[in-house]
């Protein structure tokens, strides 16, 4: 064998034991990710497809825009009846037996069994002309909220619907000269924002109530871009602040654009500010595609953004905390892209999501609102033609094999 053919053959050996070398570092690092995903484990779920049980009388369940869950695990919902579709709304207008809108505001049991039903304009009260959010406080206290033209105000009722206070006034931000009368989609550009309004709000998403302080955080909101904190009793504004712990400032900040720098105001709607067991409140800055978090004197403390090429209504619109002691995750209603996001509160890192765009159980259509029960259950409401509030029982811890889950039915494994 000539001394090239030597060379020749130790190169190409060399070469393949080089190939063999880098298919095992490869190999190993495919084996490394995968057993990193093994480590990874987050809650798992299963919809629930008969949970609630049918309404009664032919109700039907317009925009379901508030939810929550109180201390008994009933589940609260306030939807809005005017949205009922009239081609559904036969009752009502005397063409037949079904369908007919429900009361506003409904409370189901464990068992899924309508418990209460009511709520709408009353004697001493304004209620608000385009309903949104719905809170039971520590006390039983059941709070409202409002995104109407001219919703500047929050609603509080007995669990029976009996009135028992009304912060801020309706109509508190109208601009001068706007007709009295107009419609909610005409009367839009009727008002005008005021972040640093002491006695009204601005269009509010939600109200969260801390038992520790019986202060109650309101998101607001869709007028307004802060988040306020009034006393739980008297309704007296405490505090308030913007993005970033910045004072609020109404100035229009234009369509939301990903490349821009960091938006240093809220983005309208400011649609949750819900407080955690460690003492931050966490703020959904929906359009914004961000959750910021603070302590609760206002000061800001870390920010997470999640798919921030997500247009139009945006990524982040609701959330609500894991029931463990640490509440350890945050699932978050994307109603855009149509599912639900479990987080790692910690570091704010999303593990996976689960659920799809459709009306099939376990499908959303404007997933909208987020709560969960003592055992660790979700439960959403949808808006838009969504309609309706589902049941996700937990099925415990589960390695994550892919972070879109997809639709979580009983059958899946």
């Amino acid at each position: 064998m000539s001394k090239f053919s030597c060379s020749r053959n130790l190169m190409i050996g060399a070469g393949f034991a080089a190939l063999l070398a880098t298919l095992g570092v490869s190999q190993l690092a495919l084996q490394g990710k995968a057993e990193a995903q093994r480590d990874v484990s987050a809650p798992k779920f299963e919809v629930d497809p008969f949970w609630p049980k049918p309404l009664p009388n032919h109700w039907v369940m317009g925009m379901t825009i508030g939810l929550w869950v109180d201390s008994n695990d009933n589940v609260w919902i306030v939807h809005r009846a005017n949205t009922v579709d009239r081609t559904l709304n036969q009752a009502d207008r005397g063409l037949g037996e079904c369908c007919k809108a429900a009361p506003p505001v409904l409370a189901f049991d464990k068992a899924g069994n309508l418990i209460h039903a009511w709520g709408g304009p009353g004697q001493g009260y304004e209620w608000p002309e385009s309903n949104h959010g719905i809170f039971v406080d520590h006390k039983g206290n059941v709070w409202i909220g409002g995104n109407g033209g001219p919703d500047s105000h929050i609603l509080k009722f007995t669990q029976d619907g009996k009135f028992l206070a009304q912060y801020g006034k309706a109509g508190a931000r109208r601009k001068a000269g706007a007709a009295a009368d107009a419609t909610v989609e005409a009367s839009q550009a009727g008002f005008v924002g005021n972040s640093n309004d002491p006695d009204n709000f601005g269009r509010v998403a939600k109200i969260f109530v801390d038992a520790k302080t019986n202060e109650a955080y309101v998101a607001d909101g869709y007028l307004n871009k802060r988040v306020a904190v009034i006393d739980g009793d008297t309704g007296k504004m405490k505090r308030y602040w913007g993005a970033y712990g910045n004072k609020p400032d109404d100035a229009p900040l234009g369509a939301y654009d990903p490349k821009a720098p960091k938006a240093q105001q809220f983005r309208t709607p400011v649609h949750c500010a819900d407080v955690s067991v460690d003492r931050l409140v966490y703020v959904c800055d929906r359009v914004n595609d961000r959750l910021q978090v603070f302590t609760t004197e206002g000061k800001f403390v870390k920010e997470m953004y999640y798919k921030t090429d997500t247009r139009s209504d945006g990524s982040v619109w609701d959330i609500a905390f894991s029931k463990d002691p640490e509440q350890k995750y945050i699932f978050m209603a994307d109603g855009v892209n149509e599912n639900v996001v479990v987080i790692a509160r910690q570091d704010l890192k999303p593990l996976t999501t689960f659920g799809d765009g459709g009306n099939h159980p376990g499908e959303f259509h404007g997933v909208h609102s987020i709560a969960t029960d003592s055992k660790g259950n979700i439960f959403t409401t949808e808006t838009y033609e969504g309609r309706r509030v589902q049941k996700f029982v937990f099925k415990g811890m589960g390695p994550v094999t892919k972070f879109d889950q997809g639709v979580p039915r009983p059958d899946s494994k």
